[in-house]
């Protein structure tokens, strides 16, 4: 897996070299954009990373943005700064996913704590975004095959119930185990139920 982008979305100039300043010296390389627009229609929306974005722009605020990566099944994670400390909107913009709401000036501890989050919440956003598009490539009957298999059904019980032979069921199981890249039953079942509860 490549480096974890780290994105900077803020129109304010002073803020925007600021936030870099403080992510390089914690180690990070942080690309920083001054227009949410073109960070949506050029930065790499499917690939793991954390967007610091403010929450006041001209253009497209924070919650907006944050809307337009969950519209566009981003896997990037989301933290907010504002320099307004509104906390319905902090909890708001949570209830919605992001990881953490600044107040700016941001600390450098609360900065890392929100990193390190965020860090957790991309990869796992990642993961669940690579098997969506595993469960993509399935066939309509490799699909129903993984429905049962989350059901509990047995290759029996779903022979039974496809009016099909086992073998049948056997193959279509191992195709579907194969295309999820699952390396177990539990790993296949683990991956399925995450994209019922996907967000």
């Amino acid at each position: 897996m490549p480096e974890l982008a780290i994105h900077v979305v803020d129109d304010d100039a002073a803020v925007l070299d600021a936030c870099g300043f403080l992510l390089e010296s914690l180690d990070y390389r942080p690309t920083l954009w001054s227009d949410p627009k073109i960070f949506l229609e050029q930065a790499e929306l499917d690939q793991p990373g954390i967007v610091l974005t403010d929450w006041n722009m001209p253009w497209l605020n924070g919650q907006q943005l944050q809307q337009a990566l969950i519209q566009r099944e981003s896997p990037l994670a989301v933290i907010v700064m504002t320099a307004f400390g509104d906390v319905p909107l902090a909890v708001d913009m949570l209830q919605q996913g992001a990881v953490d709401f600044l107040e700016k000036p941001v600390s450098l501890h609360r900065l890392q704590s929100a990193l390190n989050a965020a860090t957790k919440q991309t990869l796992d956003n990642y993961a669940q975004w690579q098997s969506k598009q595993r469960f993509k490539l399935l066939s309509t009957k490799e699909q129903a095959i993984a429905a049962y298999l989350v059901k509990g059904y047995t290759n029996k019980q779903m022979a039974d119930e496809l009016n099909v032979a086992v073998r049948t069921i056997e193959v279509h199981r191992a195709n579907v185990m194969q295309k999820m890249q699952a390396n177990s039953l539990a790993d296949l079942l683990h991956q399925l139920i995450s994209l019922k509860t996907d967000r």
